[in-house]
């Protein structure tokens, strides 16, 4: 069973702990320019949105890569960018749709979310469970559109 990062905004308090945790397990350092996973905010509406790659089925990052760098990892289900193969030429940064591949000037290489082999870090450290690893039928485009079509409808903006 694959399973994948749900995130419910409405419980998202925006105290970036996310960002950091992501950052140090992989760059070993306290940054959130550096972490893979980004905290939106919107202060007129007082509302926070924790935000990284969706691990799309249909990888647009990974199909258009000119040195194939990017791979799924068949466990997980993750797209996993290969450092030594990178040649930083960020067309993967282009291709997705949702802005969650970042380039990195000092190392002229792209990261993106590899839900850290199976044991995401944004999971554990979220003090309120506004970012889940679940099921992956539990996520996905069609729940997003039900969530988007109820976002009108209330101000509460959390998935159901």
């Amino acid at each position: 069973m694959q399973k994948s990062l749900l995130m419910i905004p409405s419980l998202c308090t925006g105290c970036s702990q996310c960002e950091l945790a992501c950052s140090y397990a992989k760059e070993n350092a306290f940054n959130a320019a550096k972490s893979r996973i980004k905290i939106f905010d919107f202060p007129e509406k007082s509302r926070h949105v924790p935000y990284t790659c969706t691990q799309c089925a249909e990888a647009w990052c990974m199909k258009v890569c000119p040195v194939d760098a990017i791979s799924e990892d068949k466990k997980t289900g993750a797209k996993i960018v290969s450092a030594e193969i990178c040649v930083g030429c960020k067309v993967c940064t282009i291709a997705c749709p949702f802005g969650t591949i970042n380039y990195q000037q000092d190392t002229g290489k792209v990261v993106k979310c590899d839900l850290c082999g199976g044991d995401p870090e944004c999971v554990k450290i979220c003090p309120t469970n506004a970012i889940l690893y679940v099921n992956a039928d539990a996520t996905g485009d069609a729940r997003m559109r039900e969530w988007a079509a109820k976002s009108d409808e209330s101000s509460d903006v959390s998935p159901s």
